[in-house]
């Protein structure tokens, strides 16, 4: 098998695996309060249960940093995906609130590792083919999104209980994921992964402004998630049937923004493109706090997801060329602020709702959005840009030579 047939099968199988997480999280996300009535979770306990999915997550994803200094990060995620599927079908087993609390527990560990891994095999896949992929896919991760909350809608429509309504996805995606794992693709040796130095002296201070990066964006995806309908429905007076529409819309557009991001990047580098995308973003927000309407705040959760669709893969990217002898040590501790993000945004939406309004309330992620651009930097320029100096014509079509890891 020729390498380019390789790398074009992992790529493949790789995509599938981001596709396959983004069904199971929204399968469990959008069936929250189906778990709750299930097993009568009051509403003060709830967050204590939705808070430990992320906390869990993150100490997986620390934990994986380690781990892959032992073992590929592809067979962490060979076994972490199947994991996640049987852990989300656990959580329409049960009968009792331990049952659902072990469930969400092994959910949160697998998804730790599974995030972690999948984005060091597509930041080494990315610095193989010498070209920016990683927009698609975590475009085949909004996909799944997608169908995975339709799939949800239709459970709840024709009132299927949890189980049977997550056992059609298990059963499908579980074995279709566990044969596609045979393809994922590795850094090479030549590449100096796992060697166990680490980030070296310093080198969690240069990964800092990433962090932070991916902190903020997250917060700024939360808000979308947890308060899009609610914002819709409260503030802008919309029906409650419409309320539901803004994060189907920003899920569409997030799908889009990341199927055409990878050649915005070829063409005007990844610092560009994040800029682009952090005003369109921050411009997303101001026009929901300022709308008058529904109509018009429909139209700023639109802007959102193109804006914020660009920052989380770029981010991913960019720490492994800021670390391309350690990008998966890089990957992994990046993660856990994925976490982080998800857990500070919707409460601090909420409290300063509370204390203030939610207008102003949604002006506080456009503003940590916004720290983006001060960081725009730390995405590189010429380096981060790929393709035309790493392709050639042969005839009419183009071929990827590469650099085999040696240029992030």
């Amino acid at each position: 098998m020729t390498d380019d047939v390789r790398l074009r099968r992992g790529r493949g199988a790789l995509g599938f695996s981001f596709f396959v997480q983004g069904v199971a999280f929204a399968l469990l996300v959008t069936r929250i309060p189906a778990i709750q009535d299930r097993y009568g979770i009051s509403d003060g306990l709830l967050p204590a249960f939705l808070a430990a999915v992320p906390i869990l997550a993150g100490a997986s994803s620390v934990a994986t940093e380690h781990l892959v200094k032992r073992v590929a990060p592809s067979v962490v995620l060979r076994w972490a995906q199947p994991l996640v599927l049987l852990s989300l079908l656990g959580v329409g087993a049960g009968g009792q609130m331990w049952h659902v609390a072990v469930a969400l527990g092994a959910f949160g560990l697998s998804v730790g590792a599974l995030d972690a891994s999948m984005n060091m095999l597509g930041v080494s896949l990315q610095r193989a083919y010498g070209r920016s992929i990683m927009l698609g896919f975590h475009a085949a991760y909004s996909l799944g999104g997608i169908l995975g909350a339709s799939a949800a809608w239709a459970g709840a429509h024709w009132e299927l209980n949890l189980f049977v309504s997550y056992l059609p996805a298990v059963v499908v995606l579980l074995p279709l994921a566990f044969l596609g794992s045979r393809r994922y693709v590795d850094g090479s040796a030549g590449q100096g992964e796992a060697e166990g130095k680490g980030l070296g002296a310093g080198g969690f201070k240069l990964l800092l402004p990433l962090c932070l990066v991916m902190a903020c964006a997250y917060i700024g995806d939360s808000t979308v998630a947890n308060w899009s309908a609610k914002y819709l429905q409260d503030v802008l007076g919309s029906s409650e049937q419409m309320a539901t529409v803004p994060y189907n819309v920003y899920m569409v557009t997030t799908l889009v923004g990341r199927a055409v991001g990878d050649l915005g990047v070829r063409r005007f580098g990844a610092a560009a493109v994040v800029r682009a995308g952090t005003l369109v973003a921050a411009g997303g927000f101001a026009v929901v706090a300022a709308a008058p309407g529904a109509w018009v705040g429909m139209l700023g959760f639109t802007l959102l997801g193109i804006g914020l669709c660009v920052i989380v893969p770029q981010t991913f990217a960019a720490a492994g060329r800021l670390f391309p002898g350690a990008s998966d040590t890089a990957v992994a501790r990046l993660n856990i602020f994925n976490y982080v993000g998800f857990l500070i945004g919707s409460p601090l939406v909420g409290a300063v709702g509370d204390a203030w309004s939610y207008r102003g309330a949604m002006l506080v992620p456009m503003a940590l959005v916004l720290v983006t651009l001060f960081q725009a930097r730390s995405f590189g320029s010429e380096g981060a840009r790929y393709g035309v100096r790493h392709e050639r014509r042969a005839g009419d079509r183009v071929v990827d030579v590469g650099r085999g890891g040696n240029e992030v």
